[in-house]
């Protein structure tokens, strides 16, 4: 029977395949380790300019990173020992070249690069081919045909919408301020964005603020990297951070979590290695929760504009909003945006349009309870304004000037978006002479560019003058960039600021915010600038 078995196994070539699949894996295993060994040897080529902080052989400066807290204090450090740029290596073979000096910067933002092909690419399986991550032409079309989304007299209406959704998380707040008792700003903060969002740009009511109860005292571990071995193995999700609030939430979390994940783990930039791990698992998991909430949302608005065609008919019966303004766009061969398209806009001004401005609004909030002096001043300010009132209207908006410069200080010292990235489509020289050639990566580093000691004075001081008219015109235009800046700057800022303001001015008109000493926040770098640990304070009610 066996002989018989053996027989037929070799008149099929059994033996002869598998010898053959053997062969074609041990040359494409070469093949690929020969094009990585060349990657990393014109990446080097391209950073002999640039003197750099010391690396091990195998992680480089991976090994660095510890991810608890430590990890902008290094690159800071860094930033002292290396002026205007140095590189950094994630694993033995992607290197950018971290930049953190006005006229770097300048010299990036100003041109037409093209965002990275690495990080913006791990985060395309959520966003899709949205304005964050598209490229050329089609980039410059979607800008053009959603810039009238951001126009005045569609953002007019939203302030009321923001100060509608700021009121109900400060009422929720009510127990905290009769309590005394200590809590995290975030959770609360990113629900509160998202019920904007979804009011303002999608008149879409959630209630994603009151329908569930909001838990604030679970925190995740913090990310070890202690070798390949451990980051393959431990899952950093974090799902318990978000536990009891919305999914959609959640999901935005972890994906963020998981695009960190896979860009500090050199084995996971291989697509199929990711795919086929427990993280990319997650990753298409928390994905379809995504794309399930922003596709119900789409999918409500088309039905209801099934008989509309054109946005004038439909701005004479309500305000207009983003998605009246993304489904009705048309260029000027009448062509609007494929459901594809739609789909990947959605998703991308969904997570900016609440996660960054969740992390600005928590840490101007947190700003406030550390400074109290300039929390009064800040308070004292909108009172005035205000008049009595317990809403915020868009007149408001400019009467509170003192508060808006605090604002741009916490923006400063806490950029919601830490860091942006573009790859060289030809030779770059800075204005030192250095260069760089086509194919490098370039890596803006914002957060120790706004504390660069070159261009703010004591950089680590709280200061509000220092947006003080006569004091921006004294520094370059590009030492502060919390929205970006040049032709793919934020197309929604102006939304973004507003925002701010009516959280900002609201919350000041009803409790003074204390610091809780005995909670640091441990700051860490992912899509948005966040905290490992939270940001705790503590109210009490403004006597009336």
């Amino acid at each position: 029977m066996e002989s018989t078995e053996g027989y037929v196994k070799h008149q099929l070539g059994l033996p002869h395949i598998d010898h053959l699949i053997a062969v074609l894996c041990f040359v494409a295993v070469v093949y690929k380790l020969t094009m990585l060994l060349a990657q990393r040897r014109a990446a080097m080529q391209s950073m002999e300019l640039f003197p750099g902080p010391p690396s091990h052989w195998l992680f480089r400066h991976l090994k660095e990173f510890k991810q608890d807290g430590s990890d902008l204090k290094k690159i800071l450090k860094w930033g002292q020992q290396y002026p205007y740029a140095f590189p950094i290596w994630f694993g033995p073979f992607v290197c950018f070249l971290n930049i953190h000096h006005p006229d770097y910067v300048k010299t990036i933002l100003t041109s037409t690069e093209p965002k990275d092909d690495m990080i913006y690419t791990f985060a395309k399986p959520w966003m899709g081919d949205g304005l964050l991550v598209s490229e050329g032409q089609k980039w410059f079309r979607h800008r053009r045909l959603l810039t009238p989304g951001f126009h005045y007299k569609v953002l007019k209406p939203y302030v009321n919408l923001m100060s509608d959704s700021v009121k109900t998380m400060l009422d929720k707040w009510e127990r905290y301020a009769q309590t005394n008792e200590s809590f995290e700003l975030f959770n609360h903060v990113s629900l509160m964005t998202l019920d904007s969002i979804m009011k303002c740009a999608f008149s879409y009511n959630s209630n994603c603020q009151t329908e569930r109860r909001v838990h604030t005292n679970v925190f995740p571990p913090p990310f070890t990297i202690t070798g390949l071995c451990s980051q393959l193995s431990e899952l950093f999700v974090y799902v318990s951070y978000f536990s009891g609030t919305n999914e959609y939430i959640k999901a935005v979390y972890e994906i963020s979590n998981l695009i960190n994940l896979r860009f500090s783990t050199f084995p996971y930039h291989n697509d199929l290695i990711f795919y086929l791990s427990p993280h990319g698992f997650r990753q298409r998991k928390a994905c379809k929760v995504a794309h399930s909430h922003t596709g119900e949302v789409i999918r409500k608005r088309k039905e209801a504009l099934k008989d509309e065609n054109e946005l004038d008919r439909v701005q004479g019966k309500r305000n207009v909003d983003f998605l009246d303004i993304l489904l009705l766009a048309r260029d000027e061969n009448k062509q609007g945006l494929s459901d594809e398209d739609i789909q990947a806009e959605v998703d991308t001004f969904m997570f900016a349009g609440h996660d960054t401005t969740a992390s600005a609004i928590s840490f101007i909030l947190y700003s406030l309870a550390c400074h109290p002096e300039y929390q009064k001043m800040c308070r004292d300010e909108v009172l005035q304004a205000l008049d009595g009132k317990h809403t915020m209207e868009w007149e408001d908006l400019s009467k509170i000037p003192y508060t808006t410069m605090f604002i741009k200080e916490s923006l400063r010292l806490y950029p919601p978006v830490p860091g942006m990235s573009r790859i060289t489509t030809k030779t770059i020289t800075f204005f030192d002479g250095r260069t760089l050639p086509a194919g490098s990566r370039i890596g803006t580093s914002v957060y120790p560019l706004h504390r660069n000691a070159t261009v703010w004075e004591i950089p680590e001081v709280f200061d509000p003058l220092r947006f003080l008219p006569e004091n921006v015109s004294k520094r370059p235009p590009h030492a502060f960039v919390p929205f970006s800046a040049g032709p793919r700057n934020c197309i929604g800022q102006n939304f973004a600021m507003n925002e701010l303001k009516v959280s900002t001015a609201l919350t000041l008109q009803r409790y003074h915010l204390i610091e809780d000493s005995t909670q640091t926040p441990q700051i860490i770098p992912r899509l948005v600038l966040r905290s490992l640990n939270g940001l705790h304070i503590k109210i009490k009610p403004v006597d009336p």
